[in-house]
């Protein structure tokens, strides 16, 4: 597959919902139940990055709510398209490696089949129709007129509330042309792809003991296929949050000299001790291949360990100084 993927490929991917979505591209207008009320038609259509600079962002229900948002409705009569501009954001190779989350603006020009689809009308549900509970959200979408004045047009629905496919067949037809492109933030870095890690991953051993919710003891005696290292740094302000979240720091393949005995220091049943100080890095082991538990172990602060069956209850052990040292850069 090549690093770049077409303008229509990835519209098309982005319709689907599996690209990063957001609210962007779902809000509507008033009176969607029957007639909508006409779009606000704004002047001067500038970029994505200044009229829809969030286009795409996965938000929260705590994100704050976007600013100066034109309504979207109905297209008004007295305006006239002659072009279509979708914004959004995509998961991309990094120019060095790694991934990165890249904002797009495309445009096209044929755009009759799609004017077509939009203005029809929406699809009244029924008691006997069956719908997926796959999540379909359109691309931000804005109309330009030749004055270079711009409005948000309405989605038409389907019976399951879902956009019609004739707009889903409209905005994969016409050959969207890549007009601008800016980097938004670093997904995954070089060094945690050549390492095969994550970028981001969370401290389970605080997750699971800030509750105080201590599991069975490690078992005496830990095998394991070969085993992955990926250590992750927490920053100083989330350490005592409830999902510590930390970022890739170093990792790759555990050496075999070193794995025999990092899974002695996980079998030991030394009593777990009482302490609270979060970690500020730790360490996950994963099998290189195939099922088998993860492995948790904090580098610093209490230096407890967890092991976490796919099925069984999580185990809990005592690390020391010997142990880290074997999970250091590899």
């Amino acid at each position: 597959m090549s690093r770049m993927r077409s303008s229509r490929t990835a519209l098309a991917v982005a319709l689907l919902g599996m690209t990063l979505g957001g609210c962007g591209g779902t809000a509507v207008g008033p009176g969607r139940a029957d007639e909508p009320a006409p779009a606000q038609i704004v002047d001067g259509w500038a970029s994505c990055a200044t009229d829809a600079p969030r286009a795409g962002e996965m938000t929260t229900e705590a994100s704050p709510p976007a600013v100066d948002e034109p309504t979207i409705g109905r297209i008004d009569p007295t305006f006239t398209p002659v072009a279509a501009v979708t914004c959004g954001r995509e998961i991309r190779p990094g120019p060095n490696g790694g991934q990165e989350q890249v904002a797009t603006e495309r445009r096209a020009e044929e755009i009759a089949p799609l004017l077509s689809a939009l203005r029809l009308p929406d699809e009244q549900g029924g008691g006997d129709v069956a719908c997926t509970l796959d999540l379909v959200i359109p691309p931000w979408l804005a109309l330009l007129d030749d004055r270079g004045r711009w409005l948000r047009p309405q989605i038409p629905t389907d019976s399951c509330d879902k956009p019609r496919p004739e707009v889903i067949a409209a905005l994969a037809g016409p050959q969207w042309t890549t007009v601008a492109t800016r980097t938004i933030r670093q997904v995954e870095s070089a060094a945690a792809e050549a390492a095969g890690c994550a970028q981001q991953w969370t401290d389970l051993v605080w997750v699971e003991t800030r509750n105080g919710r201590p599991g069975p003891p490690p078992p005496a005696r830990s095998t394991a296929g070969p085993l992955r290292l990926c250590v992750y740094e927490v920053p100083a302000s989330l350490q005592e949050s409830e999902k510590p979240p930390g970022d890739f720091v170093y990792g790759g393949p555990l050496p075999a000299e070193r794995q025999a005995g990092v899974l002695r220091g996980l079998s030991n049943r030394r009593a777990v001790v009482d302490c609270a100080t979060p970690a500020s890095r730790f360490a996950v082991l994963r099998p290189l291949e195939g099922a088998g538990p993860d492995r948790y172990v904090e580098l610093d602060g209490c230096r407890r360990f967890l092991i976490a069956p796919a099925t069984d209850a999580v185990q809990l052990g005592q690390g020391d100084e010997t142990l880290t040292a074997l999970l250091g850069p590899v």
